[in-house]
């Protein structure tokens, strides 16, 4: 297989760049839009307020924490920082991990960008699955420390 020459190279990087480039400028604004949006919620989700949702029974706990999480996403390190601070004001560990599992796996304020780059279809299934699932391995981690200890 004989190379091609170095000018249709050239060619096909250009029209390769042009494309990316317009394809970020079209994007840009909802990535914007996303990142304002997260700094927002998190400001007006603090944790004295948070712990006050928790407490009724280990199903109810798990599933707002999922809901809070998936609010209120985030990165990991961060959602241990706020997981421990959750824990030293009683909130349960069920509750507690369902909140970082879903803080990090489900993108309700990134489901726009997501929903535009990867099409809605597989952006709404795969948000419900991390949901559903954050709520499974909170569950599932409370009963296996249960049965550790």
């Amino acid at each position: 297989m004989t190379p091609k020459p170095e000018w249709q190279n050239r060619k096909a990087l250009k029209a390769s760049l042009f494309k990316t480039t317009s394809m970020f400028l079209g994007i840009l604004p909802v990535i914007v839009g996303v990142i304002l949006l997260t700094g927002l919620l998190i400001e007006l989700l603090p944790a004295d307020q948070v712990a006050g949702w928790f407490g009724h029974n280990n199903f109810l706990d798990a599933l707002t924490g999922a809901v809070a999480g998936s609010i209120s996403a985030g990165h990991p390190v961060s959602s241990y920082l706020l997981g421990g601070e959750l824990l030293a004001k009683g909130v349960s560990l069920v509750a507690v991990t369902a909140f970082i599992v879903s803080w990090v796996t489900v993108g309700s304020i990134q489901l726009p960008a997501e929903g535009v780059l990867l099409g809605w279809r597989f952006a709404l299934l795969r948000n419900l699955l991390c949901f559903l699932s954050s709520i499974l391995v909170a569950v599932l981690t409370v009963a296996t420390l249960g049965l550790a200890s």
